[in-house]
């Protein structure tokens, strides 16, 4: 198995190759990730809804060693990142990191959400500092008040 700041580093390189080949390339590379993480997980929030959600990032929490917040409302589930792992091994480089690297996230996050029936906005906060925040509502509007507010919203280009 390929260690995490290994592997990070390699999936910058991976979006930034891809890219350069055209963005319509590193948005079908995205989907395929969103695809293929909607069957391995969509059919569980869809069952389990917020719960779900606060119990997988609670676990990603713990293995990607995340300094982050987590939060679960009657209305949304919140995962506040404080510092990112994967952003900080790709600043922590000597190769510059792509600058749409915190889109991956979304990319995959958003198709499985909507797969289940809930709505995930991320205010990403900055591109070049390893912090951001998701919110997954089971309510569309309070998803798009939400979204409204955020900084810096993602929009991954791959999803629309």
């Amino acid at each position: 198995m390929i260690p995490s700041d290994h592997f990070v580093r390699f999936y910058n390189e991976v979006f930034k190759t891809l890219d350069s080949l055209g963005r319509d390339h590193l948005a079908a590379y995205w989907r395929e990730l969103g695809r293929l993480q909607t069957q391995e997980l969509a059919e569980r929030f869809r069952k389990e809804g917020l719960q779900a959600c606060h119990d997988y990032w609670a676990r990603i929490v713990q293995e990607e060693n995340c300094v982050a917040d987590l939060t679960l409302t009657d209305d949304y589930f919140e995962f506040r990142m404080h510092k990112c792992p994967s952003l900080s091994k790709v600043l922590d480089n000597d190769a510059a990191p792509f600058d749409l690297y915190c889109d991956h996230c979304m990319a995959w996050v958003k198709p499985v959400m909507r797969e289940a029936g809930l709505y995930a906005v991320m205010d990403m906060e900055s591109r070049t500092e390893p912090h951001c925040c998701l919110r997954i509502y089971t309510d569309p509007e309070l998803a798009h008040t939400f979204e409204q507010q955020c900084k810096l919203p993602s929009k991954p280009y791959s999803n629309h």
